[in-house]
């Protein structure tokens, strides 16, 4: 058999298309594929939700591929070994309640497990805004990433959706735009962004749980960024926190959704 590229091409245009149509109109939307991000589709989509990821770079993973200095470990406490063993992650003991595993297999599980659960991750997508109606988060709107890093002034396309997670790490960038924009009060002890705090591994693992939530009508938050919209304090290269976040918003979501 001959390949023919036009084959090729008609092929990527159509089935990307198609899946592109299918995102239009979905149960939850996560800006965000870090771990939290990834985490959240997986168990999302588990409870037969349809869920989209998107993703500003080229890959997907945040910032769990560096492990800490480049060294492509990571850490994690026992609280959060079930979720990595659930994901078939190969972990290793280092002392009581200090377990790592490998950065680059903990992605690729991570991201496996969300495309084998159903969940749609869309990389190179910008979320430069959100719908808003009715004062309630419905929706985002979303350009090509390539649009942003060049500098054109293009149009974006918009989404509905019933619920939308932040998962975009420091950057809180769903619930900076919302807050920017509409000015709206949102659910913090000032009805402002906090920002974050600096590092203290302990308390920001404990505080990323709590920070965990709907921080505005139809908008959660989730992984690094709760803490950065709660002033809660940064983690630093320890990850059970943010795995065990984006279970808890996927189970937040799923009790609202099933009540």
């Amino acid at each position: 058999m001959k390949l023919d590229e036009t084959v090729i091409s008609r092929a990527i245009i159509e089935s990307y298309t198609a899946r592109l149509l299918s995102c239009l109109e979905v149960d939850v939307e996560i800006a965000g594929g870090g771990p939290s991000g990834l985490v959240a589709a997986c168990y999302l989509a588990r409870a037969g939700l349809k869920t989209t990821v998107y993703e500003r770079k080229l890959s997907v993973g945040g910032g769990m591929w560096g492990g800490a200095a480049m060294m492509n470990e990571i850490v994690f406490q026992e609280a959060a070994r079930p979720v990595f063993e659930e994901f078939g992650i190969t972990i290793r003991k280092y002392r009581d309640d200090y377990y790592t595993a490998s950065s680059v297999e903990c992605v690729a599980a991570l991201t496996l497990g969300a495309c084998r659960a159903g969940a749609s991750i869309m990389n190179l997508m910008t979320v430069e805004d959100v719908v808003l109606i009715d004062n309630r988060v419905s929706g985002l709107v979303l350009n090509w990433s390539a649009v942003g890093i060049s500098g054109l002034h293009v149009d974006p396309l918009a989404t509905r959706s019933r619920f939308v997670v932040d998962a975009t790490g420091h950057d809180m960038s769903v619930v900076g735009v919302l807050a920017q924009k509409a000015g709206v009060g949102l659910d913090t002890t000032t009805g402002r962004i906090l920002g974050e705090k600096p590092m203290w591994a302990d308390l920001g693992e404990t505080q990323i749980m709590e920070n965990t939530g709907e921080i505005f009508p139809g908008l959660y938050v989730a992984g690094m960024a709760a803490n950065a919209v709660h002033g809660g304090y940064r983690m630093g290269a320890v990850f059970g926190g943010m795995v065990l976040s984006g279970k808890r918003v996927a189970e937040m979501i799923i009790g609202r959704l099933r009540a």
